[in-house]
């Protein structure tokens, strides 16, 4: 009776620790950055002032002389981007879709979205990106919940804490 009574105790804090860190959210922890951060965009490898937004799903990116055109019967995509230290990237990249975003206080709006991959501190991912003429804004790139969710906590009295060094970047 005694092993069993002690069986049954292990058993029951084991369950509720593997319970507890099942229902946890995440199994790493969340790194804590700046509402404003450098990044790394890929392909390009070109470095920009983001601004990290919780209230935006999708990254949105500065982009001039935004062309679509057709390559292998595919809708493409190409694009200019600069940077705050005047370097200019242009690239092509496969054409996603087509989202409509509606502004604040303004009418709704077509934007092409690709994917690109970004770089914050040591995280890569590739996410839906949409292309807009940011130029009055302060930043080139507005950073959504797509990309942020799982590896980052904001700190919102806080910027430029991290620095771009992802290892083993496609194409880089």
């Amino acid at each position: 009776m005694m092993k069993t009574t002690q069986f049954m105790r292990v058993l029951f804090l084991a369950l509720a620790f593997w319970v507890g860190v099942a229902t946890s959210g995440h199994s790493e922890e969340r790194q804590t950055v700046g509402w404003v951060e450098k990044v790394s965009v890929f392909p390009g490898n070109l470095q920009l002032k983001a601004k990290l937004d919780t209230g935006a799903l999708n990254s949105s990116l500065n982009a001039s002389q935004i062309e679509e055109f057709v390559r292998n019967d595919e809708k493409w995509v190409r694009f200019s981007v600069t940077n705050w230290q005047n370097l200019t990237a242009t690239l092509e990249q496969k054409l996603i879709r087509t989202a409509r975003i509606k502004e604040h206080d303004r009418a709704s709006n077509q934007r092409p979205v690709i994917q690109l991959g970004i770089c914050l501190a040591n995280v890569f991912k590739e996410v839906e990106v949409n292309l807009v003429d940011r130029s009055n804004f302060k930043y080139q790139m507005l950073i959504g919940r797509s990309f942020l969710q799982g590896s980052f906590v904001i700190d919102p009295a806080r910027t430029f804490t991290v620095k771009p060094q992802c290892q083993g970047v496609p194409g880089q």
